[in-house]
């Protein structure tokens, strides 16, 4: 193992090169990244406007479940640390980049599949889509702590960025558990 003035000096394990690109390619990066994460949840927000409002309104939630208000401010600082942890992978142009920025793909899609199945089918399906939502957030878990891993040793602050997302997963399942026992 080397020491960390060593590791400093011999450059990133993965061949990475920092800072190759021009500004404007890195803010065009960033650009792009915040407009995924965004277009994310504006179709999770489409997904959710005639629900909150209609059935969920008067679900049975958990006694632990926060006003509706605080989802917006929660999801949008989550979103907008989930662009900037992919924005720092991308930026380094490794060899793990690609899987790593896949699986970010994956727990993305997965976060877009979890809203219009949890809010949306529940009028046609009825309890069956909250043991599906489960499913996915379960799986959309698993997935980001998959990202975690492969992000951590590319750009350890776009590691830690994710953080607070799995933490706040694992609460919205607890969420998601109790609706589908109790609706």
């Amino acid at each position: 193992m080397k020491a960390p003035h060593e590791q400093a000096m011999a450059g990133p394990a993965d061949g990475a090169r920092p800072g190759s690109r021009s500004t404007g390619a890195q803010l065009l990066g960033l650009a792009a990244f915040l407009g995924a994460s965004a277009l994310v949840a504006w179709l999770g927000a489409f997904a959710t406007l005639g629900n909150v409002d209609g059935w969920y309104a008067t679900a049975d939630k958990a006694p632990w479940s926060p006003p509706n208000w605080v989802f917006g401010p929660v999801w949008t600082l989550l979103y907008a640390a989930m662009a900037v942890a992919a924005w720092l992978v991308w930026q380094r142009r490794g060899q793990r980049t690609v899987p790593a920025l896949r699986a970010y793909g994956i727990q993305l899609g997965l976060n877009l599949l979890w809203t219009p199945v949890f809010f949306g089918l529940y009028p046609v399906m009825g309890t069956a889509s909250l043991w599906l939502g489960l499913a996915i957030i379960i799986a959309l878990i698993i997935a980001v702590t998959v990202t975690v891993l492969y992000f951590g040793p590319i750009n350890r602050a776009a590691g830690l960025l994710l953080l607070p997302y799995i933490s706040w997963l694992v609460f919205a399942s607890s969420l998601n558990w109790w609706a589908a026992l109790h609706n």
